[in-house]
């Protein structure tokens, strides 16, 4: 009898885990919108799967992973929903049943423009999706302007428009609306949208030249014609001739007034190099200056608030790494555990160890065995008990057979706790950190894109130090210091 209930509930276990699982698709392409036209973010549950009991939620992908609608135990609940999509986000409530989680976004704005995460969790299981949305914004009508005429007696025609989202496709055609062959169109990004240009050469093939500039995006097309006249070559000409005369005549006062201005420019140089270097010293005083401000703002404003999101924003969307310590590049004396999670200083080298290129001889230290070069990662290190430490990040390129300089301009962006509560950053120059209590776990957040590396004391839900405005090209590793017998320890992030 015990065992035919046994086998029951594992047979129901078994069924009750296979009905939990499934699949959150999306469309993969880009969606285009058109900005103040309501918007449908398509998400769904395969194979079809009631999401009535489930929790749907619905997070734009920006630097902190703002909320844009939340779904749970039956109802909206929308407190913590960004300022930016209050009373523009509903579900089809009636579709839940039918697996169908998908998000209506009204009234499109262009700031609307990015990408969106549809995370769907069940009891037993949970899958998400990321989808693109591009707002498509008309910009100006096109202008075109005649600038010169070409050694070929072509008059070069450039078609300018700008504020345009995403940036359009840009044609020439001519009067049989025949595209033309043209140079390469010139895309700028600017804060109100993009700004377009292309020019074409066009000749005097007929008594009636007429061309046109068109613009088209998925929803929008605009157009400009001009029309050019065999007089209006005929003029280009002659003012062509003109200048060629006039600029003869001003070659030779052109030559006397170089000899004159380059004597005079000797001296404006030396005048301008001993202004340069006090301009710079003024300038790198100001900087300095402005960091401390920045920081000391940061304090004041409660920067407590900045990492609780942050670490929710990495726990919610998958940004927390599992990082484990490389045993191959660990120092003679460091002694690191058999799940890669502990690290400590033993009293002598080990031996018998073999002898790899990328394993550091001076500096007691190790590196993660996970590399990062796009994207955001976060993790955490125990350093509660000990008499010192050095955590942060390292480039994959910085020579670990000498002694490590660990600034960031030599590939280091480094924080320590050393004995007495005394904590530094490792910036251009030596930085002391005053904080208000000792640090028993650190946290540790990097956006490679944004330059932007930040320390934190977890449980006082306080900021250490951030080294921002960086810029990074080459591989990044998790670097561990531990300075003593008590170990190092990486552990699991939770909420």
């Amino acid at each position: 009898m015990k065992f035919l209930c046994v086998t029951l509930l594992i047979l129901y276990s078994f069924m009750e885990c296979h009905t939990e699982q499934f699949k959150v698709v999306g469309p993969e392409a880009p969606l285009v919108a058109v900005a103040g036209v309501d918007l449908v973010l398509p998400c769904f549950i395969k194979p079809n799967t009631s999401a009535v009991d489930m929790t749907v939620e619905w997070v734009r992908l920006d630097g902190m992973g703002s909320l844009v609608h939340l779904y749970e135990d039956h109802e909206d609940r929308n407190i913590n929903q960004a300022q930016l999509y209050r009373g523009r986000t509903s579900l089809f409530k009636e579709k839940l049943q039918e697996g169908n989680t998908s998000l209506k976004l009204s009234a499109v704005q262009v700031s609307d423009d990015g990408k969106y995460k549809c995370l769907i969790e069940g009891k037993s299981w949970y899958d998400d999706i990321t989808i693109q949305v591009i707002v498509e914004v008309l910009g100006s009508q096109p202008v075109i302007t005649m600038e010169n005429y070409d050694a070929s007696r072509g008059i070069n025609l450039v078609c300018k428009s700008r504020g345009w989202n995403p940036a359009p496709v840009v044609l020439w055609l001519d009067n049989n609306g025949d595209i033309l062959p043209a140079e390469e169109t010139q895309i700028h990004r600017e804060t109100e949208g993009f700004s377009v240009k292309r020019r074409i050469t066009v000749h005097d093939y007929s008594d009636s030249n007429r061309f046109y500039c068109r613009l088209q995006q998925k929803h929008h097309m605009m157009e400009t014609e001009i029309i050019i006249t065999s007089k209006v070559f005929g003029v280009w000409k002659w003012v062509v001739g003109i200048s060629l005369s006039a600029c003869l005549i001003a070659v030779g006062a052109i030559v006397t007034a170089v000899i004159c201005y380059k004597k005079a420019l000797v001296l404006q140089k030396e005048k301008q190099n001993a202004d340069l270097e006090l301009q710079k010293e003024k300038q790198q005083t100001a900087s300095e200056l402005q960091k401390e401000r920045e920081y000391a703002e940061l304090q004041r404003q409660g920067v407590e608030d900045e990492f609780i999101k942050k670490k929710k924003f990495a726990v919610s969307v998958f940004l927390s790494v599992d990082v484990t310590l490389d045993p191959d590049t660990a120092h003679p004396r460091l002694r690191v555990s058999d799940d890669g999670k502990q690290v400590t200083l033993g009293d002598t080298h080990l031996e018998n160890l073999s002898e790899k290129p990328e394993r550091f001889t001076y500096e007691s230290c190790v590196v993660g065995k996970q590399s990062f070069s796009s994207g955001r990662f976060y993790y955490e290190v125990q350093v509660s008990g000990k008499t010192g430490w050095r955590l942060g990040v390292v480039r994959a390129n910085i020579n670990r057979n000498e002694w490590l300089k660990l600034k960031p301009q030599d590939g280091g962006w480094i924080v320590a706790g050393l004995n007495k509560n005394e904590y530094w950053a490792f910036e251009i120059t030596n930085k002391p950190l005053t904080l208000r209590e000792k640090v028993g776990k650190v946290g540790v957040f990097v956006d490679y894109e944004n330059g932007l590396i930040s320390f934190y004391d977890v449980e006082s839900r306080s900021h250490i130090y951030s080294f921002t405005g960086q810029s990074f090209t080459e591989k990044l590793y998790p670097y561990f210091c531990p300075w003593d017998n008590k170990p190092l320890i990486i552990t699991a992030v939770t909420e």
